[in-house]
């Protein structure tokens, strides 16, 4: 009785072994880390440097429907801005530095007229940026490249 028992424990153990030792069966690659001879540094993404940072109005009811610098009649509902000095037509991206929400906005008017304010935003704008309320929000304001897709209404929310 002792020798089938040591007889079949044997056969066991070598038909486990043998099994563990098997390299795997299927065609991918092997999971194991292979070792690395060079040492991979995380990859630091150089930070863009923004066109121009300082504090941004809105404008809305008021305007509706008066002929803007670009010949259009203002829209509140747009996604438009005033820029004394960018091109009309130009595409800008407006950050709002306290929540970080951002939005890509077409400039199609002159402004803003008050002295410190960089750009004066359309309704519609402030509301994706979240300070409608306020009236004034400090922002951040990227160009935008033509070649570039836009995602006009985009919200970013971080």
């Amino acid at each position: 009785m002792r020798k089938r028992l040591a007889y079949g424990l044997a056969i066991v153990l070598s038909v486990v072994s043998l099994g563990a030792a098997q390299r795997p069966r299927s065609s991918e690659p092997d999971a194991r880390p292979k070792p690395s001879t060079s040492v991979t540094r995380p990859r630091i993404t150089k930070a863009t440097k923004p066109y121009q940072v300082g504090t941004a109005s809105w404008y809305g009811r008021d305007f509706e429907g008066k002929p803007t610098a670009s010949g259009e009649p203002y829209n509140m509902y747009d996604l438009t801005a005033a820029h004394p000095t960018l091109p009309l037509g130009s595409m800008v991206k407006v950050t709002n530095l306290r929540n970080g929400r951002a939005v890509v906005v077409r400039v199609n008017d002159r402004g803003p007229i008050i002295p410190g304010r960089i750009i004066d935003l359309s309704y519609s704008a402030s509301r994706v940026l979240n300070f409608k309320d306020k009236g004034l929000q400090r922002v951040r304001l990227d160009l935008v490249s033509q070649s570039e897709p836009v995602l006009i209404a985009q919200a970013v929310a971080r």
